[in-house]
C-alpha cells in the first residue's frame, strides 16, 4: 500500500486519514484480517508499555549489577525538585529510563521497534497521555502511527544495532515517537513525517557500542535521550518548522552510514564506549573474573 514516507503522506492526504489509520488500513490488506482484532492485539503492547514503566520506577537493577536505579532518581527528582523545568521532555526521559531499565533486568518490555530502544516510544507516549489527558484508546491509535513510520524505515533501511549502528535502534524509536506525539496532539501527517525526520536527523551517525556486550550502557542513558529528541522534534513540527532534507532522504542517509561503520561499531563491543578503560573493565569483571572474586 505505501513503501516510504512520501507515499504514506500523500495516501494519508488523498483519503482524509491519519498515519494510524493508514498503518490499520496496511494491515487490514493481509487477507483474514479484522480491525477490532488488530486493535485489540495493539491495545495489548500498550498495556505491556505501560506496566514495564511502572515496575522500573520501583528501582529495579540489572543482573550485572552495571545499571538500575536511575529511573527512581529521577522519579524523587521530579517529585520533590526543584526542577529546572516540569514538561513533557522531563517526564518522558523519566519513563524511558524506566522501560529500559526493565529490559536490562531481564522484564517483560515491547520492542519498539528493539528490545535496545524499547523506553523512547513509550518513555513519549505514557508522558503525553498524562500530559494531554489522552484515553488508552487513542494512545493505542498512536501506537499505529509509531507503526506506520517504524514499518517504512524497517523496509527501507534497519532498525537493528548490529546492522546499522545505535542510530537504527534508537534513531528509528526517536522517530516513531515524534511522529505519534504530532498526531496525539492534533498534527497533520505532514507534520508527523516532517517530526520524524528531525528526530532521526539528529541521530545520525550514532553508534552502537554497549559495555561488555550488554544492552545497559550506554543504552538506557540514550533511551532518555532519544525520548528527549523525540518530544523536541514533535515541538518543532507542531510549529510549522520542516526537515529541509525529506523524511525519505534522511531514511536513507541513515541506511548508507549504517553500511559505512566500521563492524566495531554494530554492537561488537569492541569500539567506541566498550573499548574505554571502564568499558574494558567491565568486560573483565563480566566475563573473566578473577577465581574468587566472581561475586564481588
Amino acid at each position: 500500500m505505501f513503501r516510504n514516507m512520501k507515499d504514506l503522506v500523500h495516501q494519508a492526504q488523498e483519503q482524509g486519514l491519519s498515519l494510524a489509520g493508514m498503518m490499520m488500513a496496511q494491515e487490514l490488506e493481509t487477507p483474514g484480517q479484522d480491525k477490532d482484532a488488530i486493535f485489540a492485539r495493539m491495545a495489548v503492547q500498550y498495556q505491556v508499555m505501560k506496566q514495564s514503566a511502572r515496575r522500573g520506577l520501583e528501582g529495579l537493577r540489572s543482573r550485572s549489577g552495571m545499571t538500575g536505579g536511575d529511573a527512581k532518581l529521577l522519579e524523587e527528582y521530579i517529585q520533590h525538585g526543584p526542577v529546572l523545568g516540569d514538561g513533557l521532555g522531563l517526564r518522558a526521559t523519566r519513563y524511558a529510563i524506566s522501560v529500559n531499565e526493565v529490559n536490562a533486568a531481564m522484564g517483560v518490555v515491547c520492542a519498539s521497534p528493539t528490545a535496545g530502544s524499547c523506553g523512547v516510544l513509550p518513555g513519549v507516549l505514557l508522558a503525553a497521555q498524562e500530559h494531554l489527558d489522552k484515553t488508552d484508546e487513542e494512545m493505542t491509535w498512536a501506537l499505529f502511527t509509531a507503526g506506520a513510520v517504524g514499518y517504512v524505515i524497517a523496509n527501507n533501511a534497519f532498525v537493528s544495532g548490529a546492522q546499522g549502528g545505535c542510530q537504527a535502534e534508537i534513531g528509528s524509536a526517536a522517530a516513531m515517537a515524534a511522529a505519534a506525539l504530532v498526531e496525539l496532539a492534533g498534527g497533520s501527517p505532514e507534520q508527523a513525517a516532517h517530526a520524524a525526520a528531525m528526530a532521526l536527523k539528529n541521530l545520525l551517525g550514532l553508534v552502537c557500542d554497549p559495555l561488555a556486550g550488554l544492552v545497559e550502557v550506554p543504552c538506557v542513558k540514550r533511551n532518555a535521550g532519544g525520548a528527549a529528541i523525540a518530544v523536541t522534534a514533535a515541538h518543532m513540527a507542531l510549529a510549522g518548522i520542516k526537515s529541509h532534507v525529506p523524511p525519505d532522504e534522511v531514511i536513507e542517509a541513515m541506511y548508507q552510514i549504517g553500511l559505512s561503520l566500521s563492524p566495531t561499531l554494530r554492537e561488537t563491543a569492541q569500539g567506541g564506549l566498550a573499548a574505554t578503560e571502564t568499558g574494558n573493565a567491565w568486560k573483565q569483571q563480566l566475563w573473566n573474573p578473577v577465581p574468587g572474586q566472581e561475586d564481588a
